[in-house]
């Protein structure tokens, strides 16, 4: 679908995703004439079945300023936009005390009747999530439509601004927006105006849409189909949220646009590390011929149908919470001298643990004598005591050559020598699958490989290109690798495990004995090997079993393959162990 003439026009504002009158200028400048949606050189812009229809003979606007008061309750502050004949008004309602965002037409406007019954449409709707209609009104030869004011809320376009999102929060997006537009169509409902500007997310984590319908009708467009123009939109909103661009080749709403002439191209191609389900999504719900022609899925054409696929989708968790590491205990006490007294401005002292100095040696005539009073004692100590001990052992030989000549000097002794643990059988294990960062995992479909008792079948990864660290993708810093289920929790004693290639940095993990379907990398805190770099088989035992369900056979690197790419993964995985 080309470029909407009006979207590059949208502003980052609060009360409607009206342009400014600089940003009008330019976009005029540039070639599209903000007043009736057409080029510079006049001709209307494709649109794929939205009309935008020229705007009408310009209507005097009412000389309305700061302080102006509608209906005796909705005082006018601040306004946001001028154009078109229209304009949008930050206000404050007097009589609940609470800001509302207004919007501003003559009576005789041509677009005032359509403005008023999309409002009057929207607010029947009630959904929470979009921003609500609160009051549709001409009165003294003004139409004005007020509307919910959100001060908390964040801007789309303003979030974009600092970088694509991550896999669980573009989910989040595509999720809220995709079944809020399905609930609006099933009303008959649609917005024709879907644009990063018109998302808010609030500080609770909640996105909410504003200008439904109404948006469309201040700028007279329309569409013969509009389920699939909003669907379409939902496409572009998600594309944006993967990869931080515009999936069309103008630049607009403050991101940049695809590069001119090679269409549009998978969000995994644009960034590194896009999460793949989403992405293909993204294409689905982008309906042209570069969205569907290198996929056998068929195109979304209604919000439902993406509203759908996202729930289908394997769930996507948000990301871990940075660890930080405790600062290290400092025993605090009052300074010396100060007992029943804290220090000064009541703060207490680290308290210094020097080592005692020994006492100074004996220098007078009493201590000299006291030292050689001590010393002979010692002296005659060691010689008794090396006197008994000869007197035993030749007692001991004396019974021995009694009893035949044969000389006895075992002793009583116990070897303190530690034994090898035995390694333990193989232990069953009843499922086996790739642990799933971000819910992004690694050929998951292969997983069962590892465990089906054929050292021909394999889960191996894809060839990553650069470096050893999985690529270093964003959602593979922490490598890959699988977790295996042995039903219930088992004694584990060692490990035998099979490579695909030799060089891989591994090591194998276990979760508590009471954990419950782990997934993150953190959940598996008992370590069963360490990390190294192992051969082609990786065999080892522990010195006290470990108790343990789950364990996690971590690749944290790959080996190179001969074409400079780097590629690893696992043949066979056997846990050795008991069954106690």
């Amino acid at each position: 679908m080309a470029e909407r003439s009006t979207a590059a026009v949208d502003v980052a504002d609060n009360g409607g995703d009206e342009p400014s009158a600089a940003e009008a200028a330019k976009a005029t400048a540039d070639g599209v004439d903000t007043q009736n949606g057409r080029a510079a050189d006049g001709s209307m812009p494709e649109t794929d079945g939205e009309r935008i229809n020229p705007a009408p003979a310009p209507v005097a606007a009412p000389e309305l300023h700061s302080g102006h008061k509608l209906a005796r309750r909705y005082r006018l502050e601040e306004c946001v936009t001028r154009l078109d004949g229209f304009s949008s008004w930050r206000a404050m309602d007097e009589k609940l005390r609470r800001a509302v965002g207004v919007h501003l037409l003559p009576a005789d406007h041509p677009r005032a009747r359509a403005v008023l019954a999309a409002a009057r449409s929207s607010a029947l709707l009630g959904d929470p999530r979009f921003v609500q209609v609160l009051d549709a009104v001409e009165e003294n030869d003004l139409v004005y439509v007020v509307h919910e004011w959100l001060p908390d809320a964040t801007e789309l376009t303003s979030i974009l601004a600092l970088g694509p999102l991550e896999a669980h929060e573009a989910y989040q997006l595509v999720s809220q927006v995709s079944q809020a537009m399905t609930a609006a169509h099933r009303e008959g409902l649609a917005h024709l105006r879907l644009t990063p500007s018109a998302i808010l997310r609030t500080s609770s984590g909640q996105y909410r849409i504003r200008g439904l319908a109404v948006n469309a009708a201040l700028r007279g467009i329309t569409s013969d189909t509009p389920q699939q123009a909003d669907t379409e939109a939902v496409g572009a909103l998600l594309y944006a949220a993967l990869t931080q661009r515009w999936p069309y080749e103008n630049d607009a709403y403050g991101l940049a646009g695809l590069p001119k002439g090679v269409g549009l191209i998978a969000p995994d191609q644009v960034r590194a590390g896009v999460h793949r389900g989403l992405g293909e999504l993204a294409m689905r719900a982008l309906a042209n011929d570069g969205a569907t022609a290198s996929r056998q899925e068929p195109a979304f054409t209604t919000p439902e149908e993406l509203a759908k696929a996202v729930a289908a989708m394997p769930r996507i968790r948000p990301p871990e919470p940075a660890f930080t590491a405790p600062p290290e205990y400092q025993q605090t006490t009052y300074q010396q001298g100060s007992y029943g007294r804290p220090t000064p401005m009541g703060l207490p002292t680290v308290q210094s643990h020097s080592v005692t100095p020994p006492p100074p040696p004996l220098q007078s005539r009493t201590g000299r004598a006291l030292k050689w009073s001590v010393a002979a004692l010692l002296i005659v100590a060691l010689g008794l005591g090396s006197w008994q001990l000869a007197d035993t052992l030749l007692d001991r030989i004396n019974r021995g050559g009694n009893s035949g000549g044969e000389t006895n000097t075992q002793t009583d002794s116990t070897d303190d020598t530690p034994k090898k643990p035995e390694p333990g059988k193989p232990l069953s294990i009843s499922d086996a699958h790739v642990i799933a960062p971000g819910g992004d995992a690694v050929k998951p479909e292969d997983a069962g490989k590892t465990v089906d008792g054929d050292p021909d079948s394999a889960w191996i990864t894809p060839r990553y290109v650069g470096s050893a660290n999985f690529g270093n993708l964003d959602n593979r810093k922490n490598g890959s690798g699988i977790i295996v289920d042995l039903g219930s929790v088992r004694n584990v004693t060692g490990v035998d495990l099979d490579l695909y290639a030799a060089g891989q940095r591994i090591q194998v993990r276990a979760a508590a004995p009471d954990a419950s379907s782990p997934d993150s990398f953190s959940d598996f805190t008992q370590q069963v090997t360490k990390l190294e770099k192992a051969g082609k088989k990786l065999q080892s035992t522990v010195e006290k079993p470990v108790r343990a369900r789950y364990l996690l056979v971590h690749v944290t690197e790959l080996p190179p393959e001969s074409s400079g790419d780097y590629r690893g993964g696992i043949n066979e995985i056997k846990i050795l162990g008991t069954t106690s």
